[in-house]
């Protein structure tokens, strides 16, 4: 479904991804792990078509910025961009109409309730919590039910019920063959259904890892992930280094 190759994207003298290149399978779920500042949504971004770079992106064997791509790819951007002058009904009404969808009116009204927001159809945008806008930021993403969707940290600000509704519809698409690309910083938000994971630091991948290669090495995500990203094994994860005063106490 997606074919990211030899992608370096720069600001200025300033490397943010450098020679990335991977594969997603159609109806894969991929996890992009990494701390802040690791290079995910930039990757995300240049997939997208927000930016430029240099390498290769195709989506279905389309170039990511083709029309025959962007029918098909969904983005969930970390940060919510709502237009203060439309309700929270009219955002989703005016991207309908963008992506020119049919008989659409069930599916907002049932993205409406899985996510709390039937009520809040006539409030406009700047008039919703920070949760609340995350929520509508994801009805927004899910709505033209892309073939693939990218999601930006797509779990700050929600609430319990909202994070469970959101697993929830990622197992639902999982099941539908839809393909998945999640990018976050929280290991516990990933908890759930998923077949690859990329880990990301400082612009490269240190970790291309299924699901079913981690199981049979016996490790975990989190464990995966500080070795890659701290230089911390097993071992030392399960004896971390004492602290002064334990050190003092047992002197």
């Amino acid at each position: 479904m997606l074919d990211v190759s030899h992608v370096t994207k720069k600001y200025g003298k300033t490397v943010a991804c450098e020679d990335l290149s991977f594969h997603l399978d159609p109806g894969s779920v991929t996890v992009l792990l990494g701390p802040n500042g690791a290079g995910k949504s930039t990757i995300m971004k240049s997939i997208i078509g927000f930016l430029r770079y240099q390498g290769e992106i195709t989506v279905a064997g389309w170039p990511n910025k083709s029309v025959e791509a962007r029918r098909i790819m969904g983005y969930v951007p970390e940060m919510p961009a709502l237009y203060p002058n439309l309700t929270v009904y009219e955002h989703m009404e005016f991207l309908a109409r963008a992506y020119r969808l049919r008989d659409y009116e069930a599916r907002i009204e049932a993205l409406f309730e899985r996510f709390e927001l039937s009520d809040r159809k006539k409030k406009f945008g700047d008039e919703l919590s920070k949760g609340m806008q995350q929520k509508l930021n994801l009805c927004l993403g899910m709505l033209p039910d892309p073939e693939m969707l990218m999601m930006d940290e797509p779990m700050i600000g929600l609430d319990p019920h909202a994070i469970k509704e959101l697993k929830k519809t990622m197992e639902e698409m999982r099941e539908r063959k839809k393909t998945l690309l999640i990018s976050t910083h929280i290991i516990d938000s990933v908890d759930m259904l998923w077949d690859r994971a990329l880990i990301m630091q400082d612009g490269t991948i240190r970790a291309n890892v299924t699901r079913e290669e981690l199981s049979r090495r016996g490790e975990s995500l989190e464990e995966l992930f500080f070795e890659v990203t701290e230089n911390l094994s097993r071992e030392d994860m399960s004896h971390p280094e004492p602290s002064d005063a334990e050190e003092e106490a047992q002197a």
